[in-house]
């Protein structure tokens, strides 16, 4: 764990981060803010770096100051899976420190990402003392719960080509777009992409092509372009 007191001065104390409005310590009142904000350090890890392993224990929580993060599992053979994405604002390794168990998957920051990293001690005793917290764990668990259902609904139900055109408005949600408006901001390869959606990288690739020759998308080297967003939708059989 790599600590960096210097991040002190860019990174400000709780109840003055600007992620507080979205947070889940945000029905915390100034002094509980203040005490977690004395108990925090602040890690730097780079892009490709990992900052929790599978299969160990959690000592405390992070919340993300800045950066994106993938969380995943190692699959045989060594595949990864995708398992979600993390940014700014959102807190990582909770459920673990929650029923005190090992991490079921790994963290691994997908660009420079600084953190702002709790106690296990510190944050069990804001979860003990106050009501609404506890509230909004409850609540983060339950949307965990939903998607993890969804997923398996979507394995089951939906076609290849739907799943990877869910996949597609997923990652332009999360990444967002590129100043054109149209080509979403991060570059995956075509087994990443499979891997959230839970299929092949040959059943992607096929899937993939079939969008852009449909003109939903574009192509252009790993970088995919959303040409026709409501076709997207429809694809991937959402409601707009």
């Amino acid at each position: 764990m790599k600590v960096f007191p210097d991040l002190s001065s860019r990174i400000p104390p709780c109840e003055k981060c600007e992620s507080l409005c979205y947070s889940i310590f945000c029905v915390l009142d100034h002094n509980e803010l203040s005490f977690l904000s004395q108990s925090k350090t602040h890690h730097l890890y780079k892009k490709g770096e990992t900052i929790f392993e599978e299969g160990k224990y959690p000592q405390g929580l992070y919340c993300i100051y800045s950066g994106k993060v993938r969380v995943h599992k190692f699959r045989s053979a060594g595949k990864e899976q995708i398992l979600r994405f993390a940014k700014k604002g959102s807190v990582i390794g909770y459920r673990a420190l929650l029923s005190d168990d090992k991490y079921h998957a790994s963290a691994t920051a997908i660009e420079d990402t600084e953190l702002c990293f709790f106690p296990k001690s510190a944050y069990q005793s804001q979860i003990v003392s106050n009501p609404a917290l506890s509230a909004q764990i409850i609540r983060l668990l339950s949307l965990d719960l939903k998607q993890a259902e969804q997923k398996a609904v979507n394995m089951i139900q939906k076609q290849v080509k739907e799943r990877i055109a869910e996949t597609i408005l997923m990652l332009k949600e999360f990444f967002g777009l590129e100043q054109d408006n149209t080509t979403i901001n991060t570059i995956l390869t075509r087994e990443s992409i499979g891997n959230i959606a839970g299929t092949t990288t040959e059943s992607t690739i096929r899937a993939l092509s079939d969008l852009h020759k449909s003109r939903i998308i574009a192509l252009v080297g790993k970088r995919i372009q959303v040409l026709d967003n409501k076709e997207l939708i429809k694809v991937a059989n959402l409601s707009d």
